[in-house]
């Protein structure tokens, strides 16, 4: 695919509880990004309700697609096509950005462009580090997602391992919210295991079958949930900032296996790539930088803002799918259990 000037791609993602839309110009200027968050909204809830989360998305889409266009000092007849989000994610959410987006496009007269979420949080590297060489190993590990992916080329994927029960971000916000941390739960995690004894509790890492790459968090999620109401029933405290600590050294020990055991069955591949809200967690980057550092396998992750939902990363997506012209039709429906 070769490069061609002047591409103006419009990213929106709603696929959860960020309103988001970014500029990017040729696939590599950055324009604008512009998020909208809901998290004071929905931390009240201990997590996103997806009925309020889809209000909150019609009540800001407008004005943050808006901000964007202002803030890239262009306007839709500058724009080559517009790219958005129409699954994985909550059904009423999607709804909102595809509909926004479609009627936008098609009153510019510009292609629209599908995005998978999880696609869009693999190519949020490309933001910061556009010289990645293919192939590129992408653990993705988000509040809904666990995958490990490999990048063989620009829109080429084979998903080797995914989650089985919950994703490493909700067992993380679970969590927290049984030890009364707050939401969302990955930062007060982080913060807590900071002062606490990773070993003061023996948690399970679960592996699976010795050859699988998937991921299963559900265990370890109840084994924790056990130690707490064990505590109750017996009137004791449980040290919190220690079960926190536990806690996210054995998702990081499961993480850091399954993704060096996949390294180990693929010699061509010297980068490995982390995408998702999870790749902010700290210890997960030192951790995985510790045991890279010696194997030729260069690291690369991106700043903690395009960690998260953004349409910074839908529109380096999109600038991909316009090359190829895979344009969506007018019919594009939200597909809320989108596969990769």
């Amino acid at each position: 695919m070769a490069e061609t000037e002047n591409i103006t791609i419009l990213g929106i993602e709603t696929s959860c509880d960020e309103t988001s839309a970014a500029v990017l110009v040729n696939g590599k200027d950055l324009k604008s990004h512009i998020i909208s968050s809901q998290i004071e909204t929905h931390r009240k809830y201990g997590g996103v309700v997806p009925e309020i989360a889809s209000r909150e998305h019609c009540l800001h889409i407008k004005d943050v697609v808006e901000q964007a266009l202002v803030q890239a000092e262009v306007d839709f007849s500058d724009l080559s096509a517009i790219a958005v989000t129409y699954g994985p994610g909550l059904v009423g959410s999607l709804l909102v950005g595809l509909a926004a987006a479609k009627a936008m496009a098609y009153a510019a007269g510009i292609p629209l462009l599908g995005i998978n979420h999880l696609e869009g949080h693999v190519y949020a590297n490309f933001l910061e580090h556009p010289d990645l060489q293919f192939p590129i190993l992408s653990l993705l590990v988000s509040g809904g997602h666990t995958n490990l992916i490999l990048f063989k080329g620009h829109l080429d994927y084979e998903v080797l391992g995914k989650t089985r029960d919950d994703a490493a971000g909700e067992a993380f916000d679970k969590v927290a919210r049984a030890l009364g941390l707050g939401y969302p739960g990955g930062p007060y995690i982080q913060k807590a295991a900071a002062s606490g004894d990773a070993k003061a509790f023996n948690l399970p890492r679960v592996m699976l079958e010795p050859q699988s790459l998937d991921f299963s968090f559900s265990g370890l999620k109840t084994a924790v949930l056990n130690i707490l109401n064990t505590a109750k029933m017996k009137g004791e405290n449980v040290a919190k900032n220690d079960l926190a600590a536990s806690f996210q050294e054995a998702v990081v020990d499961v993480l850091v296996a399954k993704t060096k055991k996949a390294l180990q069955r693929l010699p061509q591949v010297k980068t490995l790539a982390l995408a998702g809200g999870v790749a902010a967690n700290s210890l997960l980057r030192d951790t995985l930088a510790e045991e890279l550092k010696n194997c030729g396998i260069r690291l690369v992750y991106p700043s903690i803002e395009l960690c998260t939902d953004n349409g910074a990363m839908i529109a380096m997506a999109g600038y991909y799918h316009y090359l190829n012209k895979n344009y969506a039709s007018w019919k594009l429906n939200a597909v809320p259990g989108l596969n990769l």
